[in-house]
This record gives C-alpha cells, sequence and structure tokens, in this order.
C-alpha cells in the first residue's frame, strides 16, 4: 500500500513540475515590446555610443526588446532590422505602426464599417483595444478608428 502511495505522490509532483516549467516557458516566449521616448534617437550596430548608427528613429516607434546588455537593449522594428538602443531611451509605452501601404482605418471592426482615414506605412498610433481580428487605435492626433491586426506591428499587443 505504501509503494503506491509513493509512486502517486511521485506521479502528482511531476505533474506540477511540468505545468510550472510550461507556464514559465510559455512567458518566456512571449514577446516584449517598448516604444522610443523621443525624437531623433539613434540605433547602433553594437550596445555602446561609439558603434556605428544603422537608422534614427523617433517618439513612439514601436520595437521588440530582444535582449539586454548593461544599459543597453537589443531590439527589432517591425521590418525586422535589429541594433542597440540605450535602455533610457526605451519606454514601457506600448505603440503599434502601420505595416502596409495605404491602410483602411474604420469606425468598426469590420470591413463593411465606413473608412475613417486612408493610413500610410509607417504610421505611428496607441492601440486602445481589440475586438476579434481589429484593434481599435488612437492617433497622436486624436484620431481613433479600428484597422486590422494584419495591417499593424505588432499585432499581439492586446492579446
Amino acid at each position: 500500500m505504501k509503494r503506491y502511495q509513493t509512486a502517486a505522490i511521485k506521479q502528482v509532483a511531476l505533474g506540477v513540475t511540468v505545468a510550472i516549467v510550461l507556464v514559465f516557458a510559455a512567458n518566456a516566449l512571449a514577446a516584449e515590446y517598448g516604444s522610443v521616448r523621443k525624437d531623433g534617437v539613434n540605433i547602433r550596430s553594437g550596445p555602446a555610443t561609439d558603434q556605428e548608427i544603422l537608422w534614427e528613429v523617433f517618439q513612439g516607434f514601436p520595437l521588440e526588446i530582444l535582449g539586454r546588455d548593461g544599459k543597453w537593449v537589443q531590439c527589432r522594428d517591425f521590418e525586422a532590422d535589429t541594433g542597440w538602443i540605450f535602455d533610457n531611451l526605451v519606454s514601457s509605452d506600448k505603440t503599434v505602426i502601420v505595416s502596409k501601404n495605404m491602410v483602411n482605418m474604420r469606425i468598426g471592426p469590420g470591413k463593411d464599417y465606413e473608412t475613417v482615414a486612408t493610413v500610410k506605412y509607417g504610421v505611428i498610433f496607441t492601440p486602445v483595444t481589440k475586438e476579434n481580428d481589429w484593434i481599435k487605435v488612437r492617433h497622436a492626433d486624436g484620431t481613433e478608428g479600428w484597422i486590422h491586426k494584419s495591417l499593424l506591428w505588432p499585432s499581439d499587443l492586446l492579446d
């Protein structure tokens, strides 16, 4: 009898351990995003100010955080370019960027809703809410509307 109880306890302990590992693995796989704090920020080829400037970004520009090295953050943008940015220049504010040419912003979450505006590639928005595959966004000028998530990057901020 005691042998069966010990085996059952071991099975339960193994099950709990596997569940904990899966939870941590899922969290580790979730992408981390941030946005640039101000205009004119340099993205560099390595984690130091003497590294080559690859491109310049502006306030609100969304970035995927890939890793860290001291006070530097390795990042990727919506065009899959990678580089390094000083960590104080990255905000936890979430933004999205239009990743396709000439996107319709609609008054509701669906293709049957009227178009509020036509938005160009590279325009930044703050995500407000999500309904199915549609994300309600707000522009800095106050304009709000719905854009299909396949037209924005990152598209999983509100998941």
